[in-house]
């Protein structure tokens, strides 16, 4: 793979996981909710995701989606109703007020990111074009889908980081319960919003 070739690659992966989608209003609301060190695993689980995903589908399971359609209709289903729980979750996750249901809640965990992956719309999309697009043919085919899939995972936990790091500083606005839980639910509104790119 050229230079070129891997400068392309990075700026799509930048423009792919940097973009406002599910991962983005989740992890910025994690972020804001309960830092950025605790929200780690769940931009690690993206990252892992992601990676998985073009692998699968660079060993064939694109196939799969091409010959019979309603699967990827079935995930697109399932992806939308799970996103609009997680959306439900984030806008009632509630203000500052030390309530059980908050002392014992917790970031989303490294295996649920990346298994929320697999019913992500947005991310089988970046998956199967990053593939079709800069996989190289022949000899050097598993070469280059090891590149795309550092470039993903390296470029992917940095965008994501980014978004995070957006909701800490949101947090520190935060200093009422009144603010914490408006933003809560303006975050779950933009988290449920995701749906409609979905379908568009």
């Amino acid at each position: 793979m050229e230079g070129t070739t891997i400068l392309s690659l990075i700026l799509f992966a930048a423009l792919m996981t940097g973009t406002p989608g599910p991962n983005n209003m989740m992890v910025t609301a994690s972020g804001a909710n309960f830092g950025y060190w605790r929200s780690v695993p769940h931009i690690t689980g993206i990252s892992m995701g992601m990676a998985s995903m073009i692998s699968l589908l660079a060993a064939g399971l694109g196939i799969i989606f091409e010959r019979y359609p309603m699967v990827h209709d079935v995930l697109k289903v399932v992806g939308c109703a799970y996103l609009l729980f997680l959306a439900w979750k984030i806008a009632t996750s509630g203000g500052m007020s030390k309530t059980k249901q908050q002392v014992n809640a917790q970031p989303m965990s490294i295996f649920s990111a990346a298994l929320f992956q697999y019913v992500n719309p947005k991310a089988w999309m970046m998956s199967a074009t990053a593939v079709s697009t800069f996989a190289v043919g022949g000899e050097h085919y598993w070469l280059s889908i090891t590149i795309i899939v550092t470039v993903f995972f390296v470029v992917g936990f940095a965008c994501v980081s980014l978004w995070t790091a957006t909701g800490v500083v949101i947090r520190r606005w935060l200093t009422s319960e009144r603010r914490t839980i408006r933003f809560n639910q303006v975050m779950g509104g933009l988290t449920a919003a995701c749906v409609t790119m979905i379908w568009s």
